[in-house]
């Protein structure tokens, strides 16, 4: 698990454990590594359950992600479940996120993706199994203000994921890319500081979820070999909305998508026109403001 130091990345890596499984967590801060290491021990099922603890930058160096991972397998052996979710946020008007920014998320929340992932698939090929999860984000199917930044990061994961699965379905290897909504972890919660009005608002149109829900059922799909997880109805609305071209698990799914699709668009349509009055409000408030100021 990458990113499996804390939020979502730390909950599935719990929630793994507790079903028996030999656990890597990969993170950049060695000490909350070693104190997640002693949070997930305590759900132990047996007494030969090991957590590995990694601190590596996996967005920075492939061939030292590789190594990393290569002596990990060789410790644990191979990698039945890979979960991608390292990731960073920056919110903010387009004009104002710093250009910088722009490439340090798509380091980290894209290529921090496809490192880990080209490290262990040519094992999970020759052993004929596998699953391979990318932690995305509802900003991954939906553009939204203030996430110029971070949005085109995550839906580059789903491009790679559905890629990806038409090449490795053959060989019994599964992709699963999960759209977590708003979830209360210590990124969320460190983002919401700096987020624009406009943003905030939108954002309180739908509830937060609890990361330790979120993580058990990206484990259930994972294990499933579901391509999409969604979390909770605004997550399924939105899963059948885009799910365009996206591989489908099964013909139930399929057809779930076909009948919806009208009425979750007209849903859809209220949404987006609820969001753009909120942002067409929030700028006639700022210049009525920035008038007053100037009048004063």
């Amino acid at each position: 698990v990458t990113g499996g130091s804390s939020g979502i990345g730390k909950c599935i890596a719990i929630e793994c454990y507790k079903q028996g499984a030999f656990i890597t967590l990969i993170a950049r801060d060695e000490n909350k590594l070693l104190q997640t290491k002693k949070e997930i021990e305590k759900y132990s099922v047996n007494d030969k359950q090991v957590v590995l603890c990694i601190s590596v930058d996996v967005s920075k160096d492939y061939e030292h992600v590789e190594n990393v991972l290569k002596q990990a397998q060789e410790k644990l052996g191979p990698v039945d479940m890979l979960v991608n979710c390292a990731g960073t946020s920056v919110t903010g008007k387009f004009e104002d996120i710093e250009v910088n920014s722009f490439e340090r998320l798509m380091a980290v929340n894209y290529l921090g993706s496809v490192y880990p992932s080209r490290a262990v698939i040519a094992t999970m090929k020759e052993r004929r199994m596998g699953r391979i999860v990318f932690v995305s984000s509802q900003a991954g199917q939906l553009g939204l203000f203030g996430y110029t930044a971070y949005s085109p990061t995550k839906f580059a994961l789903r491009g790679l994921a559905e890629a990806l699965q038409m090449e490795v379905k053959p060989y019994n290897v599964y992709i699963t890319v999960a759209y977590p909504p708003d979830t209360d972890t210590p990124g969320f919660a460190e983002e919401s500081k700096t987020k624009p009005l406009e943003t905030k608002l939108i954002s309180e149109t739908s509830s937060v979820c609890q990361a330790e829900q979120v993580a058990r059922v990206i484990v259930k799909d994972a294990i499933q070999g579901n391509f999409n997880s969604s979390v909770g109805s605004d997550g399924y609305m939105l899963s059948i909305l885009t799910s365009g071209m996206s591989p489908v698990t099964s013909i139930t799914e399929a057809l779930q998508q076909v009948v919806c699709m009208g009425i979750f668009r007209i849903i859809g349509l209220f949404y987006l026109g609820s969001f753009d009055s909120i942002v067409r409000r929030c700028m006639m408030q700022r210049e009525k403001s920035e008038s007053a100021d100037k009048t004063e």
